[in-house]
């Protein structure tokens, strides 16, 4: 049995356009898998279907040994998924909109828990300000300090260094190696290759 995330043969069609076809790919706990295209090429469609979110036309994504479609319920318990817009609730404060997003996943973090993801995130200060104030790049950090607080063994990340400045991106990178390290599996969306250490396994996967 496979311990990890499987995609065979998958293939998306949108009307009568063909996005992709024939992929296939074996990620296994601690490894990093990136994928790549240019924008209509798929990319948001192939994270979907990883998420079990979007039926593929062909093929099939497995999560240990089993299809993510069919079982579903199992993969959310595994599975953290942020996609492109930042989804964070206009009139939330960054903190609520964190304990708010870690409730729907099951999760119940301590306020202090979750201030201090957001402080990591370079967002100390602004813990209590409505998310529409914040800019472009502090909404992206808000969203992703769900990470830090999740259990999740697979991180499935749309474009997640969009918008994010050097230290953002370091603070990042930080949280996918500790997140591999421990046996946890990333699949993420970037046009440039990752830069983590030297050691840490990372598969490519260009679309189009």
């Amino acid at each position: 049995m496979h311990h990890g995330l499987e995609l065979r043969d998958l293939g998306c069609q949108r009307g009568r356009r063909r996005l992709f076809q024939g992929l296939n790919a074996a990620l296994a706990p601690g490894q990093l898998l990136r994928v790549s295209g240019a924008n209509g090429a798929g990319k948001t469609s192939l994270l979907r279907m990883l998420c079990g979110l979007l039926q593929p036309s062909h093929g099939q994504v497995l999560w240990q040994g089993r299809s993510v479609h069919r079982e579903r319920e199992a993969l959310l318990r595994d599975l953290v998924y942020i996609g492109h817009g930042a989804a964070l609730k206009d009139d939330l404060s960054a903190l609520e909109n964190l304990q708010a997003a870690a409730r729907l996943a099951g999760l119940a973090p301590d306020e202090a828990a979750a201030r201090q993801a957001l402080a990591d995130a370079g967002l100390g200060g602004r813990e209590q300000v409505p998310a529409r104030i914040l800019s472009q790049g502090q909404r992206r950090r808000a969203a992703l300090a769900r990470l830090p607080l999740s259990p999740a063994r697979l991180w499935v990340l749309d474009e997640p260094f969009n918008a994010l400045d050097t230290a953002a991106v370091a603070w990042l990178l930080g949280l996918v190696e500790a997140q591999l390290q421990r046996g946890g599996m990333v699949v993420l969306t970037s046009h440039q290759p990752v830069g983590l250490s030297d050691g840490v396994a990372q598969q490519a996967l260009a679309l189009g």
